[in-house]
């Protein structure tokens, strides 16, 4: 892939080459996410070249969602797990209030489970009723209750769903695309448009108010209390002005 063709968010400098990693087909979209070479030499740096990540691959030592992956180009998105384990390191990728993945480390623990939003709901082959998730999985025989747009908490071990959220007001939803990527907040109203666009109005924890479309919306805790740790700032996007001022004092400090 051109490198001016790529995504903003993964941060390529126009000059430093003609050329970006294109993703391979895999389980989150080209545009939406973070091929696993951009995610070790250039946000983690443990990398200098493409050379050097492919001995790191190589060597096993990568696994995304409990799966070893050698492939440099692999797509990885929003919700994954990637775990290092020869530096005993877990990280969870999750956007920050720009729209661009943040370098998320979570503990061993957390890096058990992964949330996942519930795209289908389907009968297959002799009546099995099945869910496909925004990562791709089919989990068969779902919790009747679970629906569209609901979240499912997922065990990476046994790929099992064990807990699940309903998609409803009063619930902490993350913005996942749009001009609010990255924000967080609690579901107050849903608009209904048939034909359209449904349309969710979210409220942050500084009571700022925003909107954005049903599909951009992914639920991540029961009240306001979240399954899944946030990355710093804890999706309330600033203002520059309030961005200056805070750089300012860091600067003074």
């Amino acid at each position: 892939m051109k490198r001016l063709a790529a995504p903003k968010h993964w941060m390529l400098d126009k000059l430093t080459g003609t050329w970006a990693p294109k993703p391979s087909s895999g389980p989150h979209k080209q545009r939406e996410c973070l091929p696993l070479i951009i995610f070790l030499r250039n946000r983690l740096k443990y990398a200098l070249n493409n050379k050097e990540t492919k001995m790191i691959l190589m060597q096993r030592l990568i696994k995304v969602d409990g799966k070893t992956r050698t492939d440099s180009t692999y797509p990885t998105g929003f919700m994954d797990v990637i775990g290092i384990e020869a530096t005993n390191e877990n990280f969870r990728l999750v956007y920050d209030t720009k729209g661009r993945f943040a370098i998320h480390r979570i503990t061993a623990e957390e890096a058990q489970y992964k949330l996942c939003k519930v795209r289908r709901l389907q009968l297959g082959a002799k009546g099995i009723p099945f869910v496909v998730t925004h990562d791709g999985r089919t989990l068969r025989y779902p919790d009747p209750l679970i629906k569209v747009n609901d979240t499912v908490k997922v065990d990476i071990e046994s790929g099992k769903i064990t807990d699940y959220i309903k998609f409803d007001t009063g619930n902490l939803a993350f913005v996942t695309g749009g001009r609010n990527t990255g924000r967080v907040g609690v579901i107050t109203h849903r608009e209904r448009h048939h034909g359209g666009f449904d349309i969710v109005h979210i409220k942050d924890s500084v009571d700022r108010q925003f909107a954005t479309r049903l599909t951009n919306v992914f639920v991540i805790g029961d009240g306001n209390k979240a399954w899944i740790s946030l990355p710093k700032g804890k999706g309330v996007k600033l203002t520059i002005t309030e961005e200056r001022d805070r750089r300012r004092e860091a600067a003074r400090a």
